[in-house]
């Protein structure tokens, strides 16, 4: 996996029914624009607020957008339970390309607990495990080794990675995936799978520092930004990625300056991507001074296109 991915939201109707038309209308302006994949599924589709008939249309819809444009379908599984895991990975695997497995949240089980979860999900279904981690979620912290060795799974492709800074332990998973491309090779002292940012404001560092791309929701909103953003870092094009980040980074913050993805969908309505800004309880609608900062910032990332 490389590129950016965009982290989808799932639009509603006024009425609280999944908008079919709406999602795909986002996939297609995500995809258009030069987003590598698509992420359906995830926190920022509210995937545990909705129930099975749902997430499977969220999955038909993405799974159909994704065939039409040749593009790379993640969708989202797990709990903090490997057996119910196993069985929503089995469930969803047949509509994916990859799936993002998060770390057992709530539970906090041991490193070694962490790595047999995410081995029995890859024996499990026939499509390679991304593993989410996102410690300030979770509440569980793995050891800079564990990362290693979870990136070195043969069932792994690559790594979500949400730290929430850019610390030593980021810097050492980065030097285990040995570069953007990621495939270690045995003896070689890397893991086989890449590093994807999973924190909006940090794509471009990680970018900078070895990564493979971004899981990004922002991307829904600017994804031609975000692409242009991993181009020039790939191309070693400083000048131009840097200046691309510094217009992205305010945006990323007013997005997530409130609970994800009330803004996000605020903007995207606001925008005509998305019919309805809704989210589901117990999320709630954004203050209108939020939006108002948030769409201000992305008049600002736009201009850097005219």
């Amino acid at each position: 996996m490389h590129g950016i991915h965009a982290s989808l939201v799932t639009p509603f109707t006024p009425s609280g029914e999944v908008d079919a038309k709406s999602l795909e209308r986002l996939a297609l302006h995500c995809l258009d624009a030069g987003a590598a994949g698509l992420v359906a599924l995830g926190t920022t589709g509210e995937a545990a607020l909705l129930d099975a008939a749902e997430q499977r249309t969220v999955l038909e819809v993405c799974r159909s957008v994704s065939i039409d444009r040749g593009a790379h379908l993640t969708v989202g599984a797990g709990t903090m339970g490997t057996a119910d895991t196993i069985r929503q990975a089995r469930e969803r695997a047949p509509l994916a390309d990859a799936l993002l497995v998060v770390v057992p949240y709530y539970l906090r089980p041991s490193d070694e607990g962490v790595l047999a979860h995410f081995a029995a999900v890859g024996d499990a279904v026939d499509v390679p495990i991304v593993p989410y981690n996102v410690p300030y979620r979770t509440g569980k912290h793995l050891a800079p080794g564990t990362l290693a060795r979870l990136l070195a799974l043969d069932c792994v492709t690559a790594i979500k990675h949400c730290a929430g800074a850019i610390d030593g332990e980021t810097l050492a998973l980065l030097a285990a995936a040995g570069g953007r491309a990621g495939g270690g090779r045995p003896g070689d002292g890397r893991a086989g799978g890449a590093v994807l940012s999973g924190d909006d404001a940090f794509v471009y560092p990680m970018l900078q520092l070895g990564a493979a791309g971004g899981i990004a929701a922002s991307a829904c909103l600017a994804p031609s930004a975000y692409a242009a953003m991993e181009r020039a870092a790939q191309a070693g094009n400083g000048p131009r990625g840097l200046a691309l980040h510094n217009a992205l980074l305010p945006l990323a913050e007013a997005l997530f300056a409130e609970p994800s993805p009330a803004v996000l969908k605020a903007c995207l309505a606001e925008r005509g991507v998305i019919d309805d800004p809704s989210v589901r309880a117990p999320l709630q609608a954004p203050r209108p001074e939020s939006v108002t900062a948030a769409l201000t910032a992305l008049a600002r990332v736009e201009a850097l296109f005219d």
